[in-house]
């Protein structure tokens, strides 16, 4: 039977080339904690970091070796790995991880996406709920079932949610007040720089 049923997608690469691909990927997802690339390796790549964030909130020292063996420069990543993250998952039972489907740069180029760690510092739709809402309190209008809901999945694991997200729209607030100006910035730098600029 042509085609059948496939376990992962090859991306057009041999075994040893397409696992390197992946382990880069999910290092520099845990280092940067967003990444652009395909759709396709996004998908791949966002199964292998959901599973090492596994690990690492069982903090075992198998779970350690596992997870050594999956990352390149694993004594610069696993401390982040088994610290920071692994405290800021402890509650949530999956879900770590994000794709965002965005425009291709260029006309010819592949799908791509966005690869993010949820409830971090640069947290796509953390940020745009926080636009949507200083919006709407702009043009004085109530906010629709669709912004209840993103406020209700983006607040529920973080700690102190409510405070950061009050915070963050009042930055949105500010940069409306100037206007274009502050409108294309956010587009070109996608708000994370110029919002820890201003702090």
């Amino acid at each position: 039977m042509a085609g059948g049923l496939v376990k992962y997608r090859k991306l057009g690469r041999t075994s040893s080339h397409r696992k390197a691909l992946l382990r880069n990927l999910v290092t520099s997802l845990i280092e940067h904690e967003s990444i652009q690339t395909t759709w396709h390796k996004a998908k791949e790549a966002q199964r292998m970091a959901e599973k090492l964030i596994t690990l690492g909130k069982k903090n075992t020292e198998a779970s350690k070796r596992s997870a050594m063996s999956k990352l390149f420069r694993p004594h610069d990543i696993l401390p982040r790995l088994f610290g920071p993250l692994a405290a800021r998952y402890a509650n949530r039972p999956g879900g770590y991880t994000r794709v965002l489907r965005i425009e291709p740069i260029k006309e010819d180029q592949a799908p791509s996406a966005i690869l993010e760690l949820v409830d971090g510092p640069k947290d796509m739709r953390f940020a745009m709920t926080a636009r949507t809402i200083a919006k709407t309190r702009t043009n004085e209008q109530e906010l629709n079932d669709m912004t209840r809901a993103n406020i209700a999945k983006v607040t529920r694991y973080r700690k102190d949610a409510d405070g950061e997200l009050e915070e963050m729209v009042q930055r949105f607030e500010r940069l409306e007040e100037e206007g274009d100006e502050g409108v294309e910035e956010v587009r070109k730098k996608r708000v994370y720089p110029k919002l820890e600029r201003s702090r």
